[in-house]
């Protein structure tokens, strides 16, 4: 099972944003401790995550959604409901956009629920590795979130290596950590390098990323805005092995281009016993 934090992360949500799922009655932990209070919750339990998002970024209450979820609505139902939100956000198309494209995640997700296969996802040890950084705050994880923060810093990391002539000596690596007070998450955008460690007089700051002892991979294939299934794949593997997560995955880009449904990403999430 995982904690509440660890469920958050594989769901894609806030911390805040489940304890009140859980005041409501949406979404109640599997267990909670009875002695300290702690939520525990199951992977299977991410199909009804799954639901409640999509169904609120539709535009229900949480009390019509929690009406919805107990007559068990079908995906198609779903699709169908989509499609009619569509219509009518046609006109708020660059803020509505990422919506859909949050909404359609999910779906995806929720189609795919059980159906990834499993047998590429390892165990192994990642070894510690010499980065160039830059570094800005998301509001929360969602893929739909992270792209447009993580893409500049890309851009703009590529360009200040190029007027260091400093040259990448591996694929990108991104990691997250959560933000100061807990509001958001810090987006890490890094290329491995060769080169003292320090802020350099070009605004990067090249640093050591530590290795992970025992990290649970799986390989994406495709955008990252699709990650959701993939990731949630992961989830379900890590605690059916008797693994639980250590913290936020790291994305080691294998191969990227202007094409990024050719993308192939590793996702290396920390685990341990437990």
């Amino acid at each position: 099972m995982f904690t509440i934090g660890d469920f958050a992360r594989h769901g894609r949500v806030s911390v805040r944003m489940l304890r009140h799922y859980d005041a409501v009655g949406l979404l109640r932990p599997r267990r909670v401790d009875p002695l300290t209070g702690y939520r525990w919750y199951a992977a299977g339990q991410l199909a009804r995550l799954n639901r409640i998002i999509a169904l609120k970024d539709l535009g229900f209450t949480l009390q019509e959604v929690g009406a919805i979820l107990d007559e068990k609505v079908s995906v198609e139902e779903l699709r169908g409901m989509l499609r009619l939100r569509h219509a009518e956000l046609r006109s708020r198309i660059e803020t509505d956009a990422a919506r859909l494209a949050h909404v359609e995640a999910r779906l995806r997700s929720i189609e795919r629920e059980g159906l990834m296969p499993t047998d590429d996802i390892q165990i192994k040890h990642i070894p510690a590795v010499r980065v160039a950084e830059l570094s800005a705050v998301a509001a929360d994880f969602e893929p739909g979130t992270i792209g447009p923060v993580i893409s500049p810093l890309y851009d703009s990391l590529v360009d200040r290596l190029a007027a260091a002539g400093v040259t990448p000596v591996g694929p990108a690596i991104a990691y997250y950590d959560d933000a100061p007070g807990g509001e958001g998450v810090v987006v890490h955008a890094t290329l491995p390098v060769n080169a003292e460690t320090g802020l350099s007089e070009h605004g990067y700051t090249v640093v050591d990323l530590p290795a992970i002892e025992e990290a649970a991979t799986i390989v994406h294939r495709g955008s990252m805005d699709d990650v959701m299934p993939t990731v949630q794949t992961l989830a379900r593997w890590i605690e059916a092995g008797g693994y639980r997560s250590a913290g936020y995955n790291r994305e080691l880009y294998l191969e990227v281009g202007p094409d990024r449904n050719t993308w192939v990403t590793e996702l290396q999430e920390p685990v341990v016993r437990g």
